[in-house]
């Protein structure tokens, strides 16, 4: 198991997985995308024709939930069983019953063991590790612990502009609804005591790699506070 883990908290839209898994690749480390996992299972829910807003449905496909995923940034992907979902995964559909499955408490702790499952098994030199509640419920004691963050209006800009088969308007909608259905599982956008907050709004791409490589070196990026509890 790696000494090194950097768990990356913040919204949809704030660039987590991008940069995270650009400042995993430029340090040699591991990238965990835990969100894929709720979104695998979301997809295999569709699939079987279950019932995501059904709880118990959702729960009855865990025993069979055969879910891997890439760490390699270099070499990612998503599978369940033996259908590579890497794609499908971000289809609109969805992404509208995501938060059906991630609000389900026994979704949670089945995945939160799974996660830390697989930053056990890493033998890089570090892994990134990056969702919605990475700092507070799957790895509170990481070394470096990350809120990253942007305004609603950067982050609608830039899921519009990764997601080009809807309107900006659609995009918008789907971005409020998502936060305010994740917001009543789990608070992503207040950090926890000892977490860095770091504000990309004012930030391109380079720079928040940049800034996120400094607080793992220990640096003080642009824009960074720092939560003492």
């Amino acid at each position: 198991m790696t000494d090194m883990i950097v768990a990356i908290d913040g919204p949809a839209g704030s660039g987590k997985s991008s940069v995270s898994k650009a400042t995993a690749a430029r340090l040699g480390f591991d990238y965990l995308d835990t969100g894929a996992a709720y979104r695998a299972l979301a997809w295999f829910a569709l699939a079987s024709s279950r019932d995501t807003a059904d709880s118990q449905q959702v729960i009855s496909l865990l025993v069979d939930f055969d879910y891997e995923i890439g760490t390699n940034p270099g070499e990612y992907f998503v599978r369940v069983g033996e259908d590579d979902v890497t794609e499908a995964i971000r289809e609109p559909r969805v992404t509208a019953v995501v938060s059906d499955i991630a609000r389900v408490p026994e979704v949670r702790a089945f995945v939160t063991e799974l996660f830390r499952s697989i930053i056990r098994s890493s033998s890089a030199a570090g892994i990134i590790v990056e969702g919605r509640d990475i700092t507070t419920v799957v790895a509170p004691d990481a070394p470096v612990r990350i809120l990253l963050t942007a305004s609603p209006e950067a982050r609608m800009a830039r899921r519009a502009a990764e997601v080009t088969t809807q309107t900006a308007e659609d995009v918008a909608a789907q971005l409020h609804k998502r936060d305010s259905a994740d917001s009543r599982v789990v608070d992503f956008m207040t950090a926890a005591p000892g977490v860095t907050t770091l504000d990309s709004t004012d930030l391109d791409f380079e720079g928040t790699v940049r800034a996120v490589v400094d607080v793992i070196n220990g640096g003080t990026p642009p824009n960074k506070e720092k939560n003492h509890g």
